[in-house]
């Protein structure tokens, strides 16, 4: 009986939607960890491009219901065309709802990216800092070797704020909605995004303090000898007149002596 085989096709049909919505829809999941999260996201969606498929199957049941329709009795009508508006209205809203949650997780997954290169260009950033303060602790040279690596620490320094920023505001997107909430307050502990910045500033502006002050005992000692060379230089000449008019030094014994 052909009302029987498409009830069948329509019951059968049916059944994959509601089999569908409690395994990826209904289920409750819980992403403590990157790879339950990703494998959430590689699930959702091979559900998506398998409920796409069955698009197919759900088109030839409308049409061998509609062409059933078309040539039964009036009676049969209204049964098989209702179960068959029933079964498209499911499987839309599955199609609509999986989309939409397929999607939903592939933004936390870019997101949950987003934050680890974030706190990594941040613990990029706190190493180069460590390293310069380092390479600070003794230097040696002049007033202009010194000024250079001041110079070098305050546009390392010049570090954008908005990178601190986007960690605050992905975090928080993620642990509001339990997402990773426990690896991400255990990374932003361990980072101190807070306490680390404020003990690194201190001990740069610290160490730019005392590279000012370095600068600034180099150019006194670099304007002491000058003065000196001039000095020597002064001497120098008028010795040499000395010596070229044979005047001895018993004659200008300040000089001599």
């Amino acid at each position: 009986d052909k009302t029987v085989s498409l009830r069948k096709d329509l019951s059968e049909m049916h059944e994959w939607i509601t089999q569908a919505e409690e395994e990826y829809l209904e289920r409750d999941f819980e992403y403590k960890t990157p790879d339950k999260l990703q494998k959430a996201v590689e699930e959702l969606k091979r559900a998506k491009e398998e409920a796409m498929q069955k698009e197919v199957k759900v088109k030839l049941i409308a049409d061998s219901v509609n062409n059933f329709i078309a040539k039964a009795p009036p009676a049969a009508h209204e049964a098989l065309k209702k179960e068959l508006d029933v079964l498209i209205t499911s499987y839309q809203r599955l199609c609509s709802r999986l989309n939409g949650k397929c999607k939903t997780l592939e933004e936390v997954w870019a997101c949950w990216r987003e934050l680890l290169s974030y706190l990594d260009a941040e613990n990029k950033w706190l190493n180069e800092i460590e390293l310069k303060l380092k390479a600070t602790e003794n230097i040696q040279g002049g007033a202009e070797e010194i000024s250079e690596s001041l110079d070098s620490l305050e546009h390392l320094m010049r570090h954008p704020e908005d990178n601190r920023n986007q960690i605050r505001e992905l975090a928080q997107t993620l642990t509001d909605g339990g997402i990773l909430d426990e690896l991400i307050n255990e990374k932003l502990e361990k980072f101190g995004i807070q306490l680390i910045k404020d003990a690194y500033h201190f001990g740069v502006e610290r160490r730019q303090k005392s590279l000012e002050q370095s600068i600034q005992s180099a150019q006194e000692t670099d304007k002491t000898l000058r003065l000196i060379q001039e000095s020597l230089a002064v001497i120098d000449k008028q010795l040499t007149a000395y010596i070229a008019d044979r005047v001895d030094a018993a004659q200008v014994p300040q000089e001599a002596q």
